[in-house]
């Protein structure tokens, strides 16, 4: 870890803003999986359950639940603790696997591409990881180094770590397609949060049923993708004994994230990432120019229907990174993938570019009660601007986004 971020005093932030430690029972937790509905699932799986795909949770480590049994390949511990990668001591990474992969075997959590699989890296989230780091960046490059096609990663920081820069940088020239939150703090500081704001990480904000962005998603020209990520159930503890009620954060709108880009993958498996990447821009559910993307929810709300079903989206170029504007080192031949490809639009904003965060909330005020269909089946979108108002402070927590 570079010399800011390796002494970061790191917290866990517990259950997500909103949620509640009421138990909920395994045999009602399916009916809480509101974005499998709305987003449609059971026409997708007709086509696509992201068989083929490994999906690489960097996380608290993924535990063999009923719903995840069969699915989750030990991949490397990074944390020093007692146990293996697959040992999740919190519950949360097992948690992001289930909401990916999840079977509902046993009532559990059913996953939106349930024919994929993860592999677990376990790095520390949370205060007992205070003074030895996270250790994000050696797992980076370890999920990099293996035949998993998308990194997902439910966690963030306020600081840039080299290290973890130079990870991204080094998994994005293996092709990989990685996918992070945006934090939870939009109601207090909404500091820039990283990965997902690094080049190359697609960074993931939090919506309801209706398409509305979560009072606590973090906002900014790094947001590029939204997803289902409020009340949803999750693991309470790592004693997996019942599930909470209430969760999600912009964690579970990663890991919903990552299984839409594992479904299209699957059933594109000859695409880069940049493809699978540029289709799910394409098609995203929005009411606002694609090249003016918002703050809240950058280029719309993340939908695979569109693609799998009426074979929407045109992946262009294979070398190409749709959030950078740029060539990807080492990925694809530079050819298209489509009859009538097109090249990304020069005027479209790049991850990063100066202006982005001003053009994108006047797209967001445009997007503003509007009765769109944004979701397969539901939803107006609406935004809502939450200015946070907190001093800066100089050491920040490595947290769970």
């Amino acid at each position: 870890m570079g010399l800011a971020v390796g002494v970061l005093a790191l917290a866990s932030l517990g259950i997500a803003p909103g949620a509640t430690a009421d138990d909920t029972t395994t045999d009602d937790v399916q009916s809480k999986l509101w974005h499998l509905e709305a987003m449609g699932a059971d026409d997708l799986w007709d086509v696509s359950t992201g068989e083929g795909i490994k999906v690489a949770v960097v996380d608290t480590g993924v535990s063999e639940t009923p719903s995840l049994k069969g699915r989750v390949h030990p991949g490397k511990d990074f944390t020093g603790m007692a146990g293996a990668s697959t040992d999740d001591y919190d519950g949360h990474g097992t948690t992001m696997a289930e909401l990916i992969v999840g079977s509902g075997r046993g009532g559990g959590i059913k996953g939106l591409a349930p024919g994929s699989e993860v592999v677990s890296y376990r790095i520390g989230l949370g205060g007992k990881f205070a003074k030895k780091g996270g250790r994000s960046a050696e797992a980076i490059r370890a999920a990099a180094d293996s035949d998993a096609r998308i990194i997902s990663m439910s966690f963030g920081s306020d600081f840039i770590d080299p290290a973890e820069k130079e990870a991204v940088k080094y998994a994005a020239q293996k092709g990989k397609l990685m996918v992070a939150g945006v934090g939870n703090d939009g109601e207090k500081k909404n500091f820039i949060g990283y990965p997902a704001a690094l080049p190359s990480v697609t960074g993931v904000s939090a919506a309801d049923k209706s398409g509305k962005v979560a009072k606590f998603s973090e906002r900014g020209d790094y947001v590029d993708l939204a997803a289902p990520g409020l009340n949803l159930p999750q693991w309470c503890d790592e004693t997996f004994r019942s599930y909470c009620d209430d969760g999600g954060g912009t964690s579970a709108a990663t890991a919903i994230a990552s299984a839409s880009a594992s479904l299209i993958w699957s059933k594109h498996p000859n695409w880069t990432s940049n493809q699978v990447l540029r289709v799910l821009i394409d098609t995203a559910g929005r009411d606002w120019p694609k090249d003016d993307p918002s703050v809240y929810l950058g280029y719309g709300l993340v939908r695979p229907a569109p693609n799998l079903l009426d074979g929407k989206g045109d992946p262009g170029p294979a070398d190409v990174d749709p959030l950078t504007n740029q060539k990807t080192p080492g990925v694809g031949s530079g050819k298209t993938a489509s009859a009538s490809p097109s090249e990304p639009a020069p005027s479209q904003a790049s991850k990063g570019s100066a202006g982005g965060e001003a053009a994108a909330a006047a797209s967001s005020s445009k997007s503003t009660e509007s009765n769109s269909q944004l979701w397969l089946i539901i939803g107006s979108i609406a935004v809502v601007v939450v200015v946070g108002g907190s001093t800066f402070v100089a050491m920040r927590a490595r947290r769970r986004a």
